[in-house]
């Protein structure tokens, strides 16, 4: 068994308890106009795409297609363990949606790099991008 100094014994179990804390960034945005939908169900017209408002210090929010009230936030703690994590978009939407990220997409998102991933299905879906505003190609899990 390893030892561990009591600032050691202290970061870890604040991380440990941390990382099951979910943090949510209201939106602030307004809904939109017609048209059809952009082949996920979701509609098109107003603002089809929602960044939202910066993270708590430490986390990352993606940026999320034909949003209407949803939110998606990497803790701080969630980005520091690495491990894989597996999110609820709710928000304000009214609905769920579920994100699931492994562990290499948490570590891409942390060390900078842009990444995708589609958040299932009801009876539409979004496309979760984090670090949008990188001017790469991103790596799509």
């Amino acid at each position: 068994m390893r030892e561990l100094k009591r600032r050691q014994f202290t970061q870890e179990a604040s991380l440990a308890f941390l990382a099951g804390v979910v943090v949510t960034v209201a939106d602030c945005g307004g809904g939109g106009g017609g048209g059809g939908n952009d082949g996920y169900g979701n509609p098109t017209g107003g603002s089809p795409t929602t960044t939202l408002a910066a993270a708590p210090s430490g986390s990352k929010s993606g940026t999320i297609s034909g949003n209407h009230g949803h939110t998606a936030t990497i803790t701080a703690a969630q980005l520091q363990a690495g491990g894989s994590v597996s999110m609820d978009i709710a928000g304000t939407a009214g609905h769920s949606h579920m994100v699931d990220l492994p562990a290499q997409a948490v570590t891409d998102v942390r060390d900078g790099r842009k990444v995708e991933k589609m958040s299932t299905m009801s009876d539409h879906a979004h496309l979760v991008t984090f670090n949008a505003e990188v001017p790469e190609d991103p790596t799509r899990y």
